[in-house]
């Protein structure tokens, strides 16, 4: 294996010698134009982001500042730029490894708002608001969880709109939105949101571009995280919220419409699964290499050994199941009638988050033990890894909700209702 110094012989003279987390080489599966792509990514990451990410986040703030440089890499919907799902994953997993709030907000914008725009939105939505928002001159929120709704939002959803007429300059009505939705990602700062809501005549669930600076709009930051400190999660309140009708989305009629974006989020959350893990393996590995304890590395020691290898294989397993869900994602067609076939399932998606996220709490659990005392202060990065991965563990459908879906899946048995 390339970089490792066998069973035998001289050790390596740093860790830079030593095999990657990326233990079976997936990242080889990716194209030389992807390849030279994710490595300019590194490069930002590593000169932009991981010096600042710990101050960032002890300090609750987002670096707004960075966002041109970000928007010049155009890593924005990766599929329509001509690159495989893969690359999309591993691009998370990458942004993750080093700030996994940073690869929270290019979700949340990119992977919803983006997305939402390119799935559902009119010729004329697009026209209006892709451009800016592909290159972060604006910035976007899924506004979809309330206060008193997460998991069972799809059927407890108390956002509602109102349709009434009043013709706006398009000549169309408009709708009122009342409501409040909670943890909401950039929604502090963003520009625009994605608002889910229910059509007060027929229940069913619409979806709005909403400019947030509308009047009847408040937003309030959630204070006191322990994970995820620099995301800007919002409480957000609506009171007679005015909204055109050509900022509906024509594309979304219920909420069954919003499964391929969840899906899509899902992955790239357990995308996030992964980097987390190759982030606890860097840690551990160079601290458990560096550090002197009985007058030798840590690393001469039987049981960290055994930590590294089990945070390794956890890691490794993890990636190996999201190359999968990868190659599923690229093996779509649509029939004459304009139905789509193929592409991961939800419930394949739902086992990939849960496991992902599973051997996620292990492995950081085990990096920070490597690490002692050391491993509970902000000092050293694994102390922050430990805590985000709680929010992964959690969001995008928690363990217990995707292991349901994955339940029923196989025994044809709903236990959620």
């Amino acid at each position: 294996m390339p970089g490792s110094s066998g069973s035998g012989g001289p050790g390596p003279s740093s860790v830079a010698d030593l095999p990657t987390a990326d233990f079976f080489d997936f990242e080889s599966l990716l194209s030389v134009q992807e390849q030279r792509k994710l490595n300019e990514l590194r490069a930002f990451l590593a000169s932009e982001i991981a010096p600042y990410a710990g101050q960032w986040w002890e300090k609750a703030e987002f670096p707004e500042h960075i966002l041109p440089k970000l928007a010049a890499l155009r890593l924005s919907a990766p599929a329509q730029r001509g690159y495989t799902h893969l690359f999309a994953g591993l691009v998370i997993a990458e942004m993750t490894r080093v700030d996994t709030s940073i690869a929270t907000f290019f979700m949340v914008h990119h992977d919803l708002f983006v997305e939402s725009l390119y799935d559902f939105g009119s010729d004329a939505q697009q026209d209006r608001y892709l451009d800016d928002a592909s290159n972060l001159r604006t910035t976007g929120a899924f506004a979809l969880t309330e206060p008193d709704h997460g998991s069972d939002v799809a059927g407890g959803m108390e956002t509602t709109a109102r349709r009434v007429e009043r013709a706006d300059s398009d000549g169309g009505d408009c709708w009122v939105i009342n409501g409040a939705k909670r943890w909401i990602g950039n929604g502090t700062f963003c520009d625009y949101m994605l608002v889910w809501a229910k059509d007060e005549t027929d229940g069913a669930v619409r979806a709005f571009i909403v400019d947030a600076s509308l009047p009847g709009i408040t937003r309030s930051r959630i204070e006191n995280k322990i994970a995820l400190r620099t995301v800007q999660n919002a409480d957000i309140v609506f009171v007679d919220v005015e909204v055109t009708e050509a900022d509906r989305f024509a594309g979304i009629s219920s909420f069954a419409d919003t499964n391929h974006l969840l899906r899509g989020s899902r992955i790239m959350v357990a995308w996030q699964a992964v980097g987390q893990q190759l982030a606890a393996f860097d840690v551990a590995r160079q601290y458990a290499v560096e550090r002197m304890q009985f007058g030798k590395p840590l690393a001469k020691f039987q049981l960290i050994q055994q930590h590294l290898v089990d945070m390794l294989g956890n890691a490794v397993a993890s990636m190996g199941m999201m190359v999968r869900i990868a190659q599923l994602q690229e093996d779509i067609f649509t029939d004459a009638q304009g139905v789509r076939h193929g592409g991961a399932e939800m419930a394949q998606v739902a086992l990939a988050k849960a496991y992902c996220s599973a051997r996620m709490r292990e492995t950081v659990a085990l990096g920070r033990s490597i690490l002692g005392g050391n491993g509970i202060v902000t000092d050293y990065r694994i102390a922050k890894i430990f805590a985000d991965a709680e929010a992964i563990y959690t969001y995008e459908g928690s363990y217990e909700i995707n292991s349901l879906i994955v339940g029923r899946a196989v025994t044809g048995v709903s236990a959620i209702a």
